[in-house]
């Protein structure tokens, strides 16, 4: 079985330990690196070529959502599952925006967190259940563009 490789790319280095355990337990899931910002997560993703990033939308130098753009741009083949605190419209149309294909919220990520990652992969987008029914519709319709 190919495993599905991951780069983190979070300012908190807690967050990246607790995701790095959580992802190391599963058979299909490898952690290739971990960026503490969102410049060192564009020069990674060029350089290690994961299939997927997950992405922390607020971080220092460069934004998560700025990263986004760059990484699809350099490594289109690259996926990107955004891991945020926020849950507001905004922030998941920005995200939609920049390419990625999932929005995940930090506080409910752990049950979902592989799910996720597994469909972003498989080329399906993906949301948090706690997100309104309306912006999934929304999400999925930017996506097929």
């Amino acid at each position: 079985m190919k495993r599905i490789t991951v780069l983190l790319a979070d300012d908190n280095t807690l967050v990246r330990r607790d995701i790095r355990k959580i992802l190391e337990r599963e058979d299909d899931l490898e952690v290739v690196g971990e960026a503490k910002n969102g410049n060192q997560a564009v020069a990674m993703a060029k350089k290690l070529r994961p299939a997927l990033v997950l992405m922390d939308v607020a971080m220092p130098r460069l934004n998560g959502l700025q990263a986004t753009r760059q990484i699809l741009k350099a490594a289109p083949a690259t996926k990107v599952l955004m891991l945020s605190a926020h849950s507001d419209e905004a922030y998941v149309e920005e995200a939609a925006n920049s390419g990625a294909m999932g929005y995940l919220i930090k506080h409910t990520a752990v049950d979902s967190l592989c799910q996720a990652i597994r469909e972003v992969h498989k080329g399906n987008p993906f949301l948090s259940p706690s997100i309104p029914k309306h912006l999934h519709k929304r999400y999925r319709k930017q996506q097929m563009h």
